[in-house]
């Protein structure tokens, strides 16, 4: 790709993306953001609209922005011609198709290409790109996420870096365009909210869509069991899952809130409600896969492990305005969620502040924690905000 589509500008020290500790990169210039797995580096770009990554791995991830200026049009006229000029200049056999992510229309690429070597010899390559509108039609983001065509191993970096773009604020909390192309939601239908006699929009592809995201990312994370950064993998592995859930949860959060907070509840009355309705679910586990079952079919049908309900009820809270987080332990393999509520309890502390503690597995009430499972060295707290 480097020298291909575009020619590289000097690298600026600059860097024009705010990024904290283990959190997205955001583009303050064009709005995106970006959830790369862990161990891709910035090795090339201008910090603007230019950037270049590549992982220990060889898994590479280049993306630019194309737009117009002062007095100079943009340099594509449609997401066509631009996909079309790619084609060409890589000379590239994969085929290419046409979508809609979030109103802004996109093109889903499959890259088969070669790259010109050493001594006359040539690299086979392949991935998958994406072009997409971003704020207007004639600002255009493309993205390609490829590495040698041998390393078949790498696919679930490259289709988890281009699903992580998020090309607005809207999109940072709705399914990402690759599982949006692959899985489009477009019938919707009712299902009963479990246990309470409610019924709720879904989209019917929103459990499959949702746990393939899962599996995907826990193959991602997977290679991250042993290394150092294992932590920051786990957090972006969860924070995958909860940007493509919020918005599916969309109706089942509002009728639950309707059934549990009309006439209104003080916060920790209603979170107690919705920890005991979690509280309810039978107990799951697929010690063989993810172990995390998505929460469409947990809130639907009323089961799975601790990490998927201490989720669910996150979501449920944060939708109601209460700010929520989850807390993980690879050390007692036991998850719990967290909010922002009064009065007593087990705390543990999120960004600086004392969120109270939601055990999700047991008939216990808000800020209750076992005695087994209470020391804080072995938690991990995971915000969405």
């Amino acid at each position: 790709m480097k020298g291909k589509i575009y020619s590289l500008l000097p690298v600026l020290l600059i860097f024009l993306f705010s990024q904290a500790y283990s959190e997205p990169l955001y583009s303050p210039t064009w709005g995106f953001c970006l959830d790369l797995p862990e161990d891709y580096e910035y090795v090339e770009g201008d910090g603007r609209d230019r950037f270049s990554f590549e992982n220990p791995e060889g898994a590479m991830f280049d993306m630019v922005i194309y737009h117009g200026g002062a007095g100079r049009a943009a340099p594509y006229a449609s997401l066509d011609s631009l996909a079309r000029d790619v084609q060409q200049r890589l000379n590239n056999r994969g085929e290419m198709d046409t979508f809609v992510y979030q109103g802004k229309n996109a093109i889903f690429m499959e890259l088969s290409f070669s790259l010109p070597g050493a001594w006359g010899r040539t690299s086979a390559m392949s991935g998958w790109a994406l072009c997409m509108e971003l704020g207007s039609p004639d600002t255009m983001l493309f993205a390609m996420a490829y590495g040698p065509e041998e390393r078949r191993d790498l696919y679930v970096f490259h289709l988890s870096a281009l699903d992580s773009i998020a090309p607005d604020a809207h999109d940072r909390l709705v399914p990402g365009p690759v599982t949006e192309y692959v899985y489009p939601r477009q019938r919707r239908v009712q299902k009963s909210v479990f246990g309470l006699g409610l019924r709720a929009n879904v989209y019917e592809e929103d459990s499959e869509g949702a746990q393939a995201l899962i599996d995907r990312e826990y193959q991602v994370l997977l290679n991250y069991v042993s290394a150092q950064n294992w932590r920051e993998a786990w957090i972006r592995f969860y924070r995958a899952i909860y940007r493509d859930s919020f918005d599916r949860l969309a109706d089942i959060a509002f009728q639950l809130e309707r059934s549990f907070n009309v006439p209104p509840l003080e916060n920790r009355d209603f979170a107690d409600e919705v920890l005991s309705w979690v509280q309810s679910f039978s107990y799951e586990r697929d010690l063989l896969g993810s172990d995390f079952l998505n929460l469409s079919s947990a809130a639907t049908e009323g089961r799975g492990d601790c990490d998927s309900r201490a989720m669910l009820w996150a979501i449920v809270l944060r939708r109601a305005n209460i700010p929520s987080a989850i807390m993980v332990s690879r050390y007692y393999s036991h998850a719990m969620g967290l909010a922002d509520l009064g009065g007593p309890g087990a705390r543990f502390e999120v960004e600086g502040r004392p969120y109270l503690v939601a055990e999700t597995t047991a008939q216990v009430p808000i800020g209750l924690i076992g005695a087994s499972v209470s020391d804080n060295q072995y938690w991990l707290a995971i915000s969405f905000e």
